[in-house]
């Protein structure tokens, strides 16, 4: 996945829904836009040069996913969000 392209920042509902996630640890399923698809736990919101990313417990691994490269999440407490970008 390129990491060098330009980060759109997401909707601010979705950046919340995100941070509810983390505050609660929910285990999030995830689809990715290049179409991985995971299951993870939630741990916090990481920001990095202009950059924001989720950062989720995998199997035990730490691993920061790029807000902009997550198509979508769910959590039987919070349904489907489909992460769109911010106007």
């Amino acid at each position: 996945m390129l990491t060098n392209e330009a980060y759109k920042p997401i909707n601010c509902d979705d950046y919340d829904n995100l941070e509810l996630a983390c505050t609660k640890h929910w285990t999030l399923s995830l689809e990715l836009k290049n179409g991985d698809q995971l299951k993870a736990k939630a741990v916090d919101m990481v920001s990095r040069k202009n950059v924001e990313y989720l950062a989720v417990d995998l199997s035990g691994e730490t691993r920061e996913l790029r807000l902009d490269h997550i198509a979508s999440f769910s959590h039987p407490e919070l349904g489907t969000v489909i992460v769109s970008e911010d106007e």
